[in-house]
């Protein structure tokens, strides 16, 4: 025990003074005394926050069964009872100091004292209100379970361990944050999951110190090691199923209390890249539409860049007809094709930026209308011309084809990085540009595994097809490298 805590003490007297003084102005917090036995001579106090809590006196609830079995037993039975949990209560634990029995209420519980003995009692009740169970609005699958993940950390735990139903499947409890004290769940798998990996992760959300942690994207941007990349190291997920599939794979997930979303760690490029039907779908079009995804990453990238190398530089390369038709398109707009593009790429991030700030279905109205009436507009006002406006919507197409919406950020940055490039630079800024990408992404590491894995690193990663081409399930026998050397192999053959 810290030095510093203060221990629970047997008067209740003393104890009732801490608590009011801690609690002071806290209107949503009840403090109530009261006296129990049969003959009502032993002085008790429960705390708890108001909402949290269920109504004390009803029979199916924790902390209502306990006190109403306080009323017919004799006194000199009380502390005992307290002591052994005669009830056999689920969840009812003895906290030593009033640090932790604060820390216990505030998280949601109930926490009871009695007036000669030195323990607090924490009883789980309902905890605080949130949304429950619902789907997962991000990551919309054809095949799979449509559950996603709640505000609730220990709900999202829940889900997890109802489809890993393994005594082997660990959770341990971080908390982070000196004001909010955030619960947060490591998850993990005891014999697949890499010791060494577990430490690292936990050293990481250890070196940081913050008043309040509100979502888990706080806790992914402070325990990211190359903090200035706008490549994710973190993978997030809304699905419970994508969650527990990582953990077979030997990989740690992050929950954190009031967030829907979960971060699984270690990451590599081509995680970002899998969709959670992916595993659920035949080889053939899963293959398929991993070539299709890669493409359209390509495509949100370079699109716009190669577009103006080619007019603006390399106009050899295209056949006569389409030339001349580019610039019959282009007779009568006032600005040059850097000035248009960027206009309209930067006219389409307002739109979608609108769109996810209106409430309900009337968001997705407004993108689809919007971009139509603004590119119509724009095309009849000569202010662009109509090949543009077709490289603006296969760029976006691009962009939202990538199945993790934190993966296609990176890429709509750099798309304007490419438009500089091949605008001023031609066919060889496209080409530094590529260039000092991979050169980024093969020094990115997400704790110790190489960020293009498995393209790089064949040595390590004895894994086989399960890259941007799926074999057939049957001969996907071995697990990536995120799990231990013996634990490889995930499925035999019978």
């Amino acid at each position: 025990m810290d030095t510093c805590e203060t221990p629970v003490s047997d008067s209740l007297r003393a104890n009732e003074d801490y608590i009011r003084s801690q609690l002071d102005k806290c209107d949503d917090i009840v403090i109530r005394p009261m006296r129990l036995g049969d003959s009502r001579k032993v002085d008790c106090l429960v705390v708890y926050i108001e909402v949290a809590v269920s109504n004390m006196m009803l029979e199916d609830s924790v902390i209502g069964k306990l006190i109403n079995h306080f009323w017919e037993i004799p006194p000199s039975q009380m502390k005992e009872f307290l002591e052994y949990n005669s009830l056999g209560i689920s969840d009812v634990s003895e906290l030593p100091t009033m640090e932790a029995a604060m820390s216990a209420m505030l998280a949601g519980n109930a926490i009871f004292f009695m007036d000669g003995f030195n323990q607090a009692i924490k009883i789980s009740s309902k905890g605080y209100p949130n949304m429950g169970v619902t789907q997962a609005d991000r990551e919309k699958v054809l095949r799979g379970s449509k559950e996603g993940f709640s505000d609730s950390v220990k709900t999202n735990s829940a889900l997890i361990r109802k489809r890993l139903r393994d005594t082997r499947l660990k959770i341990v409890e971080v908390y982070s944050g000196v004001r909010s004290n955030t619960l947060m769940h490591l998850l993990y798998v005891e014999d697949l999951a890499s010791e060494e990996l577990l430490e690292t992760i936990k050293n990481r959300l250890a070196s940081f110190e913050i008043d309040g942690v509100m979502d888990s994207g706080i806790v992914q941007q402070l325990s990211e090691e190359v903090w200035y990349s706008p490549f994710p190291q973190f993978q997030t997920t809304e699905r419970p199923d994508r969650a527990s599939a990582e953990l077979l794979n030997g990989r740690i997930v992050l929950i954190c209390d009031n967030s829907p979303t979960a971060l699984i760690l270690p990451t590599t490029f081509h995680n970002f890249m899998q969709a959670s039907e992916d595993r659920y779908q035949h080889f053939e079009l899963v293959s398929f539409l991993r070539c299709l995804r890669y493409a359209a990453m390509l495509a949100a990238t370079l699109l716009p860049g190669l577009y103006l190398a080619v007019t603006r530089f390399h106009t050899q390369v295209l056949p006569t007809n389409l030339l001349l038709s580019f610039a019959e398109a282009r007779q009568g707009v006032p600005f040059s094709s850097i000035v248009e593009l960027i206009f309209l790429e930067l006219s389409f991030e307002l739109i979608r930026e609108a769109g996810v700030r209106i409430p309900g279905e009337l968001g997705n109205a407004i993108g689809l209308v919007g971009g139509l009436i603004i590119g119509q507009a724009a095309v009849e006002a000569n202010l662009v011309s109509p090949i543009v406006v077709m490289m603006v919507a296969l760029t976006a197409l691009g962009s939202l084809a990538i199945p993790n919406e934190e993966f296609s950020a990176p890429f709509r940055l750099l798309k304007y990085v490419f438009i500089f490039l091949g605008g001023f630079l031609g066919i060889f800024g496209i080409l530094l540009g590529i260039y000092g990408v991979i050169n980024h992404l093969a020094g990115l590491k997400s704790f110790q595994i190489p960020y293009l894995m498995p393209f790089v690193g064949r040595n390590l990663d004895k894994r086989q097809g399960d890259g941007i081409l799926r074999w057939p399930l049957r001969f996907m026998n071995r697990r990536p490298i995120f799990a231990n050397e013996n634990q490889r192999i995930r499925l035999k053959g019978r």
